[in-house]
């Protein structure tokens, strides 16, 4: 970040209609430094760096319940308001979806900004990378006219997916029996594990002369392991498609991307954070061991991409206008019988990644509450709410009877005795897929929207009545 000089031009003209706002009010000889008024002398300008409140800060994006919440369609549309896009978390596990042009396209690792020409896009620090899905999806992008090379930057300190971190996935997966937690396969939790044990391979490694050593030494212990839990497997096709893949990788900006993305912001650049998975899948806050292998809440933005907290602007939550979960965990508000089936078969709710039919159930504001405090949600984002155009009655969770006592507050474990209390509210029974204006939709809809507004204290600013990236209505 640049230093104030003591004359200039190009300083006095930045500050000037900042300072103006200040000049009846506060004694002369006095500027704000550090969000505050101290003596401006020799000192403290040639000392002083450039006011904090003249960075941008990074906005985030983040789904507010067990993923699959639509994040990859609101950051393609968000995205024209920004000029970088990071992901900050997360593995190939991410299946965000993105349909505009009548073109259906699913993004894994690459940050959903990618299709806004001209944005540079950054996988952050906090994300673990496959290099052979990475390349799976990047020539795909690139065949659809999509040249990554000029527009995707990667962090050095990125973690590296290897062969045997899938092998690892599937064998303790296997060891699990019954308790499986319902993982997509892909090697990630293992990888974050070699991670947090100080024993993981990073994407700097690759420019590093001895990384062949550095890889054969990580992959004996992995296998070391799979003996131990008698795990049969043959990497042999992998492990060449993953050397293949890692030299594919080298052709992209590979950087230091705390100070990349710091940077951009010292320059004024508009930064929108993408998050994976979802707040209740936090492995520190969710439902846990149910849960992914990294923070999914919005202070695993300041980690996976090496930004101080108050450098954090607006948060944006996203939310479904019910609910649902991939895999095996709790679900307070599951439905097991036709309205559950008629809401994953409406709402398309298969997983983009696994193809893994989604569980559904009611719209849960015990969690979504949580999940804004986790967070500091600043704006709320409702997503699918045309998939309950036809339902004669909208349930919603205001709170959990446990052991016979009513509480509102996310509990340490969901147990089978958690059981929700509901409010009903009059379905609005038409297609919201037809409105184009906040003030378009029924009456029964807006009271629904006003009453989520209401509990929770934070204002949905967006909409979505459909999958298309023009189906998104902004209040």
């Amino acid at each position: 970040m640049p230093f104030l000089p003591a004359t200039g031009i190009r300083v006095v003209m930045r500050m000037v209609g900042i300072l103006s706002q200040f000049v009846e009010k506060n004694p002369p000889g006095m500027a704000l430094f550090e969000e505050k008024f101290v003596p401006l002398d020799a000192k403290n300008v040639f000392c002083t760096k450039l006011l904090p409140f003249t960075m941008k800060k990074v906005d985030v994006i983040l789904g507010l319940q067990w993923g699959d919440e639509g994040k990859g369609k609101v950051v393609d549309v968000l995205t024209p308001r920004y000029e970088v896009v990071a992901r900050f978390q997360g593995g190939p596990n991410a299946g965000h979806t993105l349909e505009f042009g009548g073109e259906k396209y699913i993004l894994r690792s690459i940050p959903s900004g990618i299709f806004q020409g001209g944005k540079t896009n950054v996988i952050g620090n906090g994300v673990v990378l496959d290099a052979i899905l990475f390349r799976e999806e990047a020539e795909a992008l690139a065949a659809s006219g999509h040249d990554l090379t000029r527009q995707l930057v990667i962090s050095k300190k990125a973690h590296l997916i290897l062969p045997t971190h899938r092998m690892l996935d599937a064998a303790y997966e296997a060891a699990k029996g019954s308790s499986k937690i319902g993982t997509t396969g892909k090697g990630i939790g293992p990888t974050y594990t070699d991670k947090v044990s100080r024993n993981g391979m990073r994407v700097g490694d690759l420019l590093n002369p001895d990384f062949r050593a550095i890889y054969a030494k990580a992959k004996a212990r992995h296998e070391q392991i799979l003996r131990s839990l008698n795990y049969s497997y043959d990497i042999t096709e992998l492990e060449a498609k993953w050397f293949e893949a890692v030299e594919y990788l080298k052709r992209f900006r590979i950087v230091d991307s705390e100070y990349f993305v710091n940077g951009c912001l010292a320059d004024g650049k508009s930064i929108l954070a993408e998050g994976a998975q979802g707040t209740l899948l936090d492995v520190d806050f969710g439902s846990y061991p149910f849960v992914t292998s990294s923070n999914t809440v919005c202070a695993g933005v300041c980690t996976g991409l090496g930004v101080a907290p108050n450098r954090i602007g607006e948060v944006y939550g996203i939310f479904k206008a019910y609910c649902t979960r991939v895999g095996s965990g709790p679900f307070p508000t599951e439905l097991f019988d036709e309205t559950g089936e008629r809401l994953c078969q409406l709402g398309h709710e298969f997983g983009a990644v696994t193809g893994r039919k989604r569980r559904c159930g009611w719209l849960d504001l015990v969690a979504l509450k949580y999940a804004i405090m986790i967070d500091g949600v600043t704006q709320l984002i409702m997503m699918k709410s045309d998939v309950m155009n036809d339902f004669d009655t909208i349930r919603v969770a205001t709170a959990y009877e446990i052991d016979g006592a009513r509480t509102t507050e996310f509990p340490y474990e969901i147990t089978d005795g958690v059981k929700p209390v509901y409010t009903d509210f009059e379905g609005w029974k038409c297609d919201l897929r037809q409105c184009r204006r906040y003030e378009d939709f029924p009456e029964a809809f807006r009271r629904y929207v006003e009453f989520i507004e209401r509990e929770t204290g934070v204002p949905v600013k967006f909409i979505s009545v459909g999958p298309d990236r023009g189906e998104t209505i902004e209040r």
